[in-house]
Order: structure tokens, then C-alpha cells, then sequence
């Protein structure tokens, strides 16, 4: 079984900017980390190959100072690592993004499973997973919440909805999305950290995936941001002091009568 795990760069979450000209997310000089939520990912891919003998891939896009997060899968275990750096990708939105990812996973090799978190901190899309499904053809399972089982060129897992849990059964090749729930991301070991400084970490340019350059980049990218604004929060409001009985019984004639004037009852 081979498996590939989606993982990304991202900005500390204190330290997101964007930039007002490109719409994009400001990246240098940033703190950058690997992706909170692709943890989970890795975590799942690890155990997956724990339980059935997989190799396990991580890939990320991104500039160099990406193999830094490819450098951490590695320690945590992944058998492989690839960066995806050209300055033809900056600026890629999901679209764009998930083509590159698909032009990676078409020549270098049948995956049996990809892995990716629900979503990442810096665009709060959650829709490169789902789009590298499409583009590879291939189901998209997401919300991930367990994998029940693997047989048969198939997989039986849950998946977390808003009213509760769905138990679903797919063909394999297959995309998984999955969310906190389903493990907790291991610690990377001293021998596995020994082993990411010195394993070989391809970076692979636009040229080396043989893309379509109208599907790269910004300008491969459809999506535009119009505008960015700051939101202003306003919290005004009254606040009313409990002492002693008396004052308790004030509040809460106040409080009712908020309730009333605003409708809420």
C-alpha cells in the first residue's frame, strides 16, 4: 500500500497578514510552522502504515524554507518526503494548488490512499483535498473521524457531520480529509530526527511535473480577492456590579429588560 500525506507551511496563527495588492497571504519574514491540522494526517498515514505495511510519502508546496515541515513529517516517521518550489507556483489559490499536487501524485506512483487535514490555518478553505480528488478522479471522503478497516481494495471509515457520525464504505484509490478526532500526533523520536537531517528530499520545479503553466501560480489561480478589510469589533454594552442582595435583584430587572427591549424572548 502506498500513501501519500498533504502537508503545508503555514504562518504562526498571531501572525497572519495579507498582502492588499495580490490578496494573498503574506509569507516572508513570517514564523512559519508545519500546518496544526496536516499533524493528524501524518499521524493517520503512520498508523496506517503501522497496521498494514504501507510507505508513506509527504509532499508539500511551497518555498524552500518548506522542507523545514517536510524535515518534521521525516522525523515523525514518513518513509519519503517531496518539495513542490517554483516561483511559478506563488500565489496559487486551491485550484491551482491542488493541480500541482496533481501532477506530483500522477507521476510519482499509484497512491492507494492520500491524506490530508481538514483544512489549513492560514486560508480556512478546506478545498485542495477535495480538489485533488477531482482532478485525480478519485473518491473524496472528508471530516474523517476513524478508519474502521482496509480490505479488499477498500476502506470503511467515519466520518464526523454536524449531526452526528456517518459510517461510510469506499473503493480504494481514495482522499481522506480528517479532523482532530482520529488520533494524536506522535512526538518525533531521536532516531527519527537523526534520520530526517539526513534523508534526500527532492525539490521539484514546474518543469519536472510537466504542468499546464495556465493552471499554475497566480495566474493559473481563478480565485480573486476584491478587497481586504480589517473587521472593527465594537462591544459596547452595560455593566452591572453584584455586592449584595439588593443589587442582585436590580440585575436582574436589568438584565430582563434587555432581554425584552432586544427581542431575544
Amino acid at each position: 500500500m502506498k500513501i501519500l500525506v498533504l502537508i503545508k507551511q503555514v504562518p504562526e496563527s498571531s501572525n497572519v497578514k495579507m498582502d492588499a495588492e495580490t490578496g494573498t497571504v503574506v509569507r516572508t519574514g513570517v514564523e512559519t510552522v508545519v500546518n496544526p491540522l496536516d499533524l493528524y494526517a501524518i499521524e493517520t498515514a503512520l498508523r496506517l502504515k503501522e497496521q498494514y505495511g504501507a510507505e508513506v510519502t509527504a509532499v508539500s508546496m511551497g518555498p524552500l524554507s518548506a522542507m523545514r515541515v517536510l524535515r518534521e513529517a521525516a522525523a515523525m516517521g514518513c518513509d519519503k518526503c517531496a518539495l513542490l518550489s517554483d516561483r511559478r507556483f506563488s500565489g496559487a489559490d486551491t485550484f491551482a494548488t491542488s493541480y500541482t499536487l496533481y501532477r506530483f501524485a500522477k507521476l510519482h506512483g499509484s497512491f492507494d490512499i492520500i491524506v490530508a487535514g481538514e483544512r489549513a490555518t492560514d486560508g480556512d478553505t478546506a478545498q485542495v483535498g477535495p480538489g485533488l480528488a477531482a482532478w485525480l478522479d478519485i473518491p473524496a471522503l472528508t471530516y474523517v473521524s476513524k478508519i474502521n478497516m482496509i480490505e479488499q481494495n477498500r476502506i470503511e471509515l467515519e466520518r464526523l457531520t454536524e449531526e452526528g457520525y456517518e459510517i461510510l464504505d469506499a473503493p480504494l484509490p481514495c482522499l481522506l480529509t480528517v479532523v482532530k478526532e482520529i488520533a494524536i500526533p506522535r512526538l518525533p523520536t531521536l532516531k527519527g530526527k537523526i534520520r530526517s537531517r539526513e534523508i534526500n528530499i527532492p525539490v521539484l520545479s514546474a518543469d519536472d511535473l510537466d504542468v499546464n503553466k495556465e493552471f499554475i501560480g497566480l495566474k493559473g489561480s481563478p480565485t480573486r480577492v476584491v478587497k481586504i478589510d480589517t473587521p472593527v469589533v465594537s462591544r459596547g454594552g452595560k455593566v452591572i456590579k453584584v455586592q449584595d442582595e439588593e443589587s442582585l435583584c436590580h440585575a436582574v430587572d436589568e438584565l430582563m429588560a434587555i432581554i425584552s427591549e432586544n427581542g431575544i424572548v
